[in-house]
């Protein structure tokens, strides 16, 4: 598949650990979607810092919402598709990325997910993977069939997001494909005005 130079992507990321494993698989999500041309944000839990969910953005009098939540906005707004990185707490996602997905809802509409989930054990995160799917198509981002999962987050990376593994840069390659294609074909769909307003 040739590379998409103007796809607008949002790599989403929430946890609130202190010794947080997951901002190595976004790093190395945000390397590669730059290298096939994408215009890609990372939208840190950490950096934004929302609050615990109160009021969402949309119920907020236009220009009165906090300024780090109308970045967001913003920034999924424009986005033609998004990446989510997820551990796996208890068979399901951390509360801090749950938070910041919460936060929005037309912001997401007819625009695909692609789904990154992570572990430090063999399993990659992928109990956390169905509740997540139900997450996003209720928030009207349907995720793509392929997942991405990545098993032993702590030697997965370096701290730069640089892979060590030569699978990961080898499995991660099919993903982006298929996540480019729904991205493309979604946004010739809005652009057409067949998805509703």
């Amino acid at each position: 598949m040739s590379n998409s130079t103007d796809l607008k992507t949002v790599v989403l990321y929430g946890s609130a650990r202190r010794d947080r494993q997951g901002i190595k698989a976004a790093r190395f999500v945000v390397r590669q979607l730059e290298a096939r041309g994408h215009d890609v944000t990372l939208v840190d839990s950490q950096e934004y810092e929302l609050p615990m969910l109160d009021w969402m953005y949309k119920e907020y009098e236009p220009g009165q919402a906090p300024e780090a939540m109308q970045r967001v906005a913003e920034l999924l707004s424009a986005a033609d598709g998004f990446v989510v990185v997820s551990s796996e707490y208890n068979h399901s996602i951390p509360a801090a990325l749950k938070n910041l997905l919460d936060h929005y809802q037309s912001e997401y509409h007819y625009k695909p997910s692609g789904i990154v989930t992570y572990s430090a054990g063999p399993f990659g995160g992928v109990r956390a993977l169905a509740n997540l799917r139900a997450i996003l198509a209720e928030l009207g981002t349907p995720s793509i069939p392929t997942a991405f999962p990545v098993s032993h987050i702590r030697t997965a990376f370096d701290d730069e997001g640089n892979s060590l593994e030569v699978s990961i840069g080898q499995r991660v390659v099919a993903f982006l494909d298929e996540f480019e294609w729904y991205a493309a074909a979604l946004r010739r769909a809005r652009i057409r005005g067949i998805a509703r307003t």
